[in-house]
Protein backbone atom coordinates (compact mmCIF):
# COMPACT_ATOMS: atom_id res chain seq x y z
CA UNK A 1 0.00 0.00 0.00
CA UNK A 2 1.43 3.48 -1.14
CA UNK A 3 2.58 5.84 1.70
CA UNK A 4 0.34 8.74 2.26
CA UNK A 5 1.22 11.97 0.71
CA UNK A 6 2.91 14.50 3.19
CA UNK A 7 0.97 18.23 3.41
CA UNK A 8 4.40 19.66 1.17
CA UNK A 9 3.85 17.08 -1.86
CA UNK A 10 0.22 16.44 -1.63
CA UNK A 11 0.11 20.68 -2.19
CA UNK A 12 2.71 20.41 -5.23
CA UNK A 13 0.96 17.45 -6.33
CA UNK A 14 -2.11 19.53 -6.35
CA UNK A 15 -0.73 22.30 -7.78
CA UNK A 16 1.23 20.69 -10.84
CA UNK A 17 -2.56 18.61 -11.52
CA UNK A 18 -3.61 22.63 -10.87
CA UNK A 19 -1.98 23.93 -13.53
CA UNK A 20 -2.16 21.10 -15.84
CA UNK A 21 -6.29 21.56 -16.15
CA UNK A 22 -6.55 25.30 -15.79
CA UNK A 23 -5.44 26.10 -19.54
CA UNK A 24 -7.31 27.48 -22.24
CA UNK A 25 -7.95 23.98 -23.94
CA UNK A 26 -10.36 23.06 -20.61
CA UNK A 27 -13.15 25.80 -22.09
CA UNK A 28 -14.46 24.01 -25.32
CA UNK A 29 -15.92 21.38 -24.13
CA UNK A 30 -17.14 22.62 -20.60
CA UNK A 31 -20.45 24.47 -19.59
CA UNK A 32 -17.68 27.41 -18.95
CA UNK A 33 -17.61 27.85 -22.86
CA UNK A 34 -21.24 29.56 -22.96
CA UNK A 35 -20.36 32.40 -21.08
CA UNK A 36 -17.21 32.76 -23.35
CA UNK A 37 -18.88 33.67 -26.33
CA UNK A 38 -20.30 37.04 -24.98
CA UNK A 39 -18.15 39.62 -24.18
CA UNK A 40 -20.77 42.29 -21.99
CA UNK A 41 -20.65 41.95 -18.38
CA UNK A 42 -24.30 41.32 -17.75
CA UNK A 43 -24.01 38.63 -20.58
CA UNK A 44 -21.30 37.05 -19.10
CA UNK A 45 -22.87 36.36 -15.78
CA UNK A 46 -26.01 35.42 -16.72
CA UNK A 47 -25.08 32.84 -19.97
CA UNK A 48 -22.50 31.77 -16.82
CA UNK A 49 -25.49 31.54 -14.57
CA UNK A 50 -27.56 29.33 -17.02
CA UNK A 51 -25.04 27.13 -17.72
CA UNK A 52 -24.03 25.95 -14.29
CA UNK A 53 -27.89 25.82 -13.63
CA UNK A 54 -28.54 23.40 -16.64
CA UNK A 55 -24.72 21.71 -16.10
CA UNK A 56 -26.01 18.16 -15.14
CA UNK A 57 -25.61 15.54 -17.67
CA UNK A 58 -23.47 14.95 -20.57
CA UNK A 59 -21.36 18.10 -21.28
CA UNK A 60 -22.13 17.94 -24.88
CA UNK A 61 -25.60 18.11 -24.36
CA UNK A 62 -25.38 20.83 -21.77
CA UNK A 63 -23.50 23.09 -24.20
CA UNK A 64 -26.04 22.45 -26.64
CA UNK A 65 -29.26 23.43 -24.47
CA UNK A 66 -27.44 26.41 -23.57
CA UNK A 67 -27.03 27.52 -26.79
CA UNK A 68 -30.41 26.93 -27.29
CA UNK A 69 -31.86 28.50 -24.29
CA UNK A 70 -29.51 31.68 -25.33
CA UNK A 71 -30.74 31.56 -29.22
CA UNK A 72 -34.05 32.09 -27.87
CA UNK A 73 -32.69 34.85 -25.99
CA UNK A 74 -31.43 36.48 -29.58
CA UNK A 75 -27.98 35.62 -28.09
CA UNK A 76 -28.46 38.94 -26.79
CA UNK A 77 -29.35 37.63 -23.12
CA UNK A 78 -28.97 41.10 -21.19
CA UNK A 79 -31.34 43.28 -23.50
CA UNK A 80 -33.29 40.26 -23.57
CA UNK A 81 -33.82 40.21 -20.00
CA UNK A 82 -34.60 43.80 -19.49
CA UNK A 83 -36.96 44.50 -22.25
CA UNK A 84 -38.66 41.54 -23.80
CA UNK A 85 -42.78 41.58 -24.13
CA UNK A 86 -44.89 38.73 -23.21
CA UNK A 87 -45.02 37.57 -26.90
CA UNK A 88 -41.44 37.15 -26.81
CA UNK A 89 -42.08 34.40 -24.07
CA UNK A 90 -44.03 31.90 -26.17
CA UNK A 91 -41.04 30.24 -27.85
CA UNK A 92 -40.33 29.09 -24.32
CA UNK A 93 -42.76 27.28 -23.67
CA UNK A 94 -41.27 23.77 -25.44
CA UNK A 95 -37.92 24.00 -23.72
CA UNK A 96 -36.81 21.59 -21.76
CA UNK A 97 -33.25 20.00 -20.50
CA UNK A 98 -33.84 17.31 -17.97
CA UNK A 99 -35.86 18.11 -15.50
CA UNK A 100 -35.59 21.83 -15.91
CA UNK A 101 -38.71 22.89 -18.03
CA UNK A 102 -40.83 25.89 -19.90
CA UNK A 103 -42.08 27.07 -16.29
CA UNK A 104 -38.57 27.24 -14.67
CA UNK A 105 -37.14 28.96 -17.78
CA UNK A 106 -39.67 31.84 -17.53
CA UNK A 107 -39.83 32.17 -13.81
CA UNK A 108 -35.74 32.54 -14.24
CA UNK A 109 -36.03 35.31 -17.24
CA UNK A 110 -38.83 37.17 -14.72
CA UNK A 111 -36.86 36.53 -11.69
CA UNK A 112 -33.51 37.47 -13.05
CA UNK A 113 -35.56 40.84 -14.94
CA UNK A 114 -36.73 41.65 -11.52
CA UNK A 115 -33.08 41.57 -10.10
CA UNK A 116 -31.37 43.13 -12.77
CA UNK A 117 -34.34 46.18 -11.75
CA UNK A 118 -32.72 46.20 -8.56
CA UNK A 119 -29.14 46.14 -9.25
CA UNK A 120 -26.86 46.29 -12.07
CA UNK A 121 -24.86 43.29 -11.93
CA UNK A 122 -25.74 39.54 -10.29
CA UNK A 123 -22.65 40.49 -8.11
CA UNK A 124 -24.42 42.93 -6.00
CA UNK A 125 -27.49 40.20 -4.91
CA UNK A 126 -24.45 37.68 -3.68
CA UNK A 127 -21.97 39.99 -2.24
CA UNK A 128 -21.23 39.57 1.70
CA UNK A 129 -19.11 41.74 4.12
CA UNK A 130 -15.33 41.74 3.76
CA UNK A 131 -14.86 39.47 7.11
CA UNK A 132 -17.25 37.13 6.56
CA UNK A 133 -15.61 33.54 6.06
CA UNK A 134 -16.99 32.08 3.30
CA UNK A 135 -19.73 33.32 0.84
CA UNK A 136 -22.51 30.98 2.27
CA UNK A 137 -25.03 33.84 3.70
CA UNK A 138 -23.77 34.97 -0.11
CA UNK A 139 -25.99 32.13 -1.39
CA UNK A 140 -28.60 32.81 0.74
CA UNK A 141 -29.66 36.12 0.42
CA UNK A 142 -29.85 35.47 -3.54
CA UNK A 143 -31.68 32.47 -3.40
CA UNK A 144 -34.28 34.36 -0.82
CA UNK A 145 -34.07 37.07 -3.65
CA UNK A 146 -34.46 34.92 -6.66
CA UNK A 147 -37.86 33.88 -4.68
CA UNK A 148 -39.39 36.80 -3.81
CA UNK A 149 -41.64 36.71 -6.32
CA UNK A 150 -45.39 36.21 -4.96
CA UNK A 151 -45.50 34.10 -7.37
CA UNK A 152 -42.65 31.69 -8.07
CA UNK A 153 -43.88 28.09 -8.57
CA UNK A 154 -42.72 26.23 -5.97
CA UNK A 155 -40.75 23.31 -8.36
CA UNK A 156 -38.44 25.38 -9.61
CA UNK A 157 -36.74 25.58 -6.38
CA UNK A 158 -35.10 22.78 -6.81
CA UNK A 159 -33.16 24.28 -9.63
CA UNK A 160 -31.64 27.43 -7.26
CA UNK A 161 -30.07 25.13 -4.02
CA UNK A 162 -29.46 26.86 -0.80
CA UNK A 163 -27.00 26.42 2.08
CA UNK A 164 -29.80 26.42 4.40
CA UNK A 165 -31.42 22.93 2.89
CA UNK A 166 -28.06 21.72 3.66
CA UNK A 167 -27.14 21.46 -0.48
CA UNK A 168 -23.41 21.32 -1.36
CA UNK A 169 -24.72 23.98 -3.93
CA UNK A 170 -22.19 22.58 -6.01
CA UNK A 171 -23.87 24.29 -9.56
CA UNK A 172 -23.75 27.50 -7.86
CA UNK A 173 -19.99 27.23 -6.20
CA UNK A 174 -19.07 26.96 -9.62
CA UNK A 175 -20.38 30.12 -11.25
CA UNK A 176 -19.19 32.15 -8.73
CA UNK A 177 -15.86 30.07 -9.54
CA UNK A 178 -15.91 31.34 -13.11
CA UNK A 179 -17.10 35.55 -12.05
CA UNK A 180 -14.74 35.74 -9.22
CA UNK A 181 -11.24 34.14 -9.58
CA UNK A 182 -9.06 36.05 -11.79
CA UNK A 183 -5.81 34.96 -12.66
CA UNK A 184 -4.04 34.70 -16.66
CA UNK A 185 -5.16 31.48 -17.76
CA UNK A 186 -8.58 32.34 -19.56
CA UNK A 187 -10.69 30.16 -17.99
CA UNK A 188 -12.54 31.91 -15.18
CA UNK A 189 -13.32 35.84 -15.67
CA UNK A 190 -12.67 37.27 -12.29
CA UNK A 191 -15.56 40.21 -13.58
CA UNK A 192 -16.55 40.60 -10.17
CA UNK A 193 -14.37 41.98 -7.43
CA UNK A 194 -16.39 42.82 -4.69
CA UNK A 195 -16.05 38.73 -3.68
CA UNK A 196 -12.88 37.61 -2.52
CA UNK A 197 -11.63 34.52 -3.89
CA UNK A 198 -10.58 33.63 -0.43
CA UNK A 199 -14.46 33.46 -0.19
CA UNK A 200 -15.62 31.06 -2.33
CA UNK A 201 -16.39 27.27 -1.47
CA UNK A 202 -15.05 24.93 -4.35
CA UNK A 203 -17.79 22.89 -6.13
CA UNK A 204 -18.26 19.62 -4.44
CA UNK A 205 -19.55 17.40 -7.36
CA UNK A 206 -19.34 13.64 -7.58
CA UNK A 207 -15.85 13.35 -9.22
CA UNK A 208 -14.70 16.02 -6.75
CA UNK A 209 -15.83 14.31 -3.12
CA UNK A 210 -14.59 10.80 -4.75
CA UNK A 211 -11.13 12.48 -5.10
CA UNK A 212 -11.12 14.52 -2.16
CA UNK A 213 -11.77 11.70 0.10
CA UNK A 214 -8.98 9.81 -1.63
CA UNK A 215 -6.71 12.45 -0.98
CA UNK A 216 -7.89 12.48 2.69
CA UNK A 217 -9.35 16.07 1.62
CA UNK A 218 -12.61 15.19 3.43
CA UNK A 219 -13.40 13.17 6.61
CA UNK A 220 -17.19 14.29 7.19
CA UNK A 221 -19.35 10.78 5.98
CA UNK A 222 -21.93 12.74 4.39
CA UNK A 223 -22.23 14.90 1.51
CA UNK A 224 -23.65 18.21 2.32
CA UNK A 225 -22.76 21.90 2.78
CA UNK A 226 -20.75 21.52 5.84
CA UNK A 227 -18.73 19.09 3.52
CA UNK A 228 -17.67 21.66 1.15
CA UNK A 229 -16.97 24.02 3.80
CA UNK A 230 -14.65 20.88 4.87
CA UNK A 231 -12.95 20.35 1.86
CA UNK A 232 -12.47 24.45 1.24
CA UNK A 233 -10.75 24.90 4.70
CA UNK A 234 -8.49 21.97 3.75
CA UNK A 235 -7.69 23.86 0.60
CA UNK A 236 -7.02 27.00 2.04
CA UNK A 237 -3.84 24.91 4.13
CA UNK A 238 -2.43 25.07 0.56
CA UNK A 239 -3.31 28.69 -0.72
CA UNK A 240 -5.47 30.41 1.56
CA UNK A 241 -6.27 33.41 -0.68
CA UNK A 242 -7.40 31.63 -3.69
CA UNK A 243 -8.61 28.07 -2.72
CA UNK A 244 -10.93 27.09 -4.82
CA UNK A 245 -7.96 26.67 -7.61
CA UNK A 246 -8.00 23.22 -6.49
CA UNK A 247 -11.27 22.29 -7.86
CA UNK A 248 -9.49 22.32 -11.51
CA UNK A 249 -6.74 19.69 -9.94
CA UNK A 250 -9.45 17.29 -8.24
CA UNK A 251 -12.52 17.67 -10.88
CA UNK A 252 -9.38 17.04 -13.63
CA UNK A 253 -8.19 13.81 -11.52
CA UNK A 254 -11.99 12.22 -11.39
CA UNK A 255 -13.26 13.17 -14.80
CA UNK A 256 -10.32 12.61 -17.00
CA UNK A 257 -7.92 10.40 -14.93
CA UNK A 258 -10.64 8.13 -12.82
CA UNK A 259 -10.49 8.58 -9.27
CA UNK A 260 -9.79 4.94 -8.59
CA UNK A 261 -6.89 4.91 -10.63
CA UNK A 262 -5.01 7.74 -7.89
CA UNK A 263 -2.07 5.28 -6.52
CA UNK A 264 -2.67 7.15 -2.88
CA UNK A 265 -3.32 5.58 0.83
Amino acid sequence: MARRLTISELKEFLDEKTDQYNVEGFIENDPVSIPHEFKKKQDIEIAGFFAAVLAWGQRVTIIRKCRELLERMDNDPYKFILNHREKDLKQFEDFKHRTFSSTDALYFIEALKSIYSQYPSLEEAFKVPQEAENIEAGLVQFHHLFFSLEHHPHRTKKHLPTPERKSTCKRLNMYLRWMVRADNKGVDFGIWKKISPSQLICPCDLHVDRVSRRLKLIKRKQTDWLTAVELTNNLKKFDPIDPVKYDFALFGLGIEEGWSKLKLD
